[in-house]
């Protein structure tokens, strides 16, 4: 009798749990878990040519040491930050992870354009190698982050719907940072439209003195 209360009650919890949003939880916080794995090892994959591509471009232009530099030191700040699944539950850990990517970026950026000014660098083949890498590499991150943030999106709904809210604070489910777009400003900013300048109004034509014929109409004899 009592493993059969037991049974019963254990039944009427997991229905209860069910229809308020835990299972939900559950499966979209393995989702994000998943999507964060993803972008972290496409990451690491951008951060694993850098050295071979600093060496090529240093190859070429060796005077190009600032730019350089630039590189190898935003990959350092990259590398000094562990992006453990824990750093998806810390915002500011979240943020600095985020800066740092986002600084390699446009590290990477300003070499690219250094490399214009080289045209013998940009034919030599390990170099053309390396750059198509990280195009693709590129891609990848941008397909990676895309499913990650939406899968934020889909577990953060959760957290703040009604009645599934009550389950996560219950079992200490929290909202999780997202990525932003580092010119959010910028983007928000309406952007500005130059319809050309406005024709000028016609200038008005002099009054005609009374009684006589409008200066359209030629006078008869003329």
């Amino acid at each position: 009798m009592i493993r059969r209360l037991v049974v019963m009650v254990m039944i009427a919890a997991t229905a209860l749990l069910s229809g308020c949003g835990y299972n939900a939880l559950q499966s979209t916080d393995e989702q994000i878990k998943a999507g964060w794995a993803e972008v972290v090892n496409q990451y690491q994959r951008r951060a694993d040519l850098i050295p071979n591509l600093v060496e090529t471009v240093k190859g070429f232009a060796a005077q190009e040491q600032q730019v350089l530099l630039g590189v190898t030191n935003a990959r350092a700040r990259v590398g000094s930050i562990q992006a453990t699944p824990e750093l998806i539950n810390d915002p500011q850990a979240f943020a600095r992870f985020q800066q740092a990517q986002g600084e390699l970026s446009s590290a990477l950026s300003r070499l690219l354009v250094v490399v214009e000014k080289y045209p013998e660098l940009k034919s030599d083949a390990n170099f053309r190698d390396l750059q198509a890498q990280l195009e693709g590499t590129e891609n990848r991150i941008a397909v990676a982050r895309n499913r990650y943030i939406k899968a934020v999106q889909q577990y953060n709904v959760v957290v703040r719907s009604f009645p599934s809210n009550l389950t996560a604070m219950l079992f200490g489910f929290k909202e999780k940072p997202q990525f932003t777009v580092e010119n959010e400003k910028e983007i928000a900013r309406p952007p500005k439209v130059d319809f050309g300048k406005p024709a000028p109004a016609p200038a008005p034509k002099p009054a005609q003195p009374a009684g006589s014929p409008p200066s359209e109409y030629p006078l008869p004899g003329r």
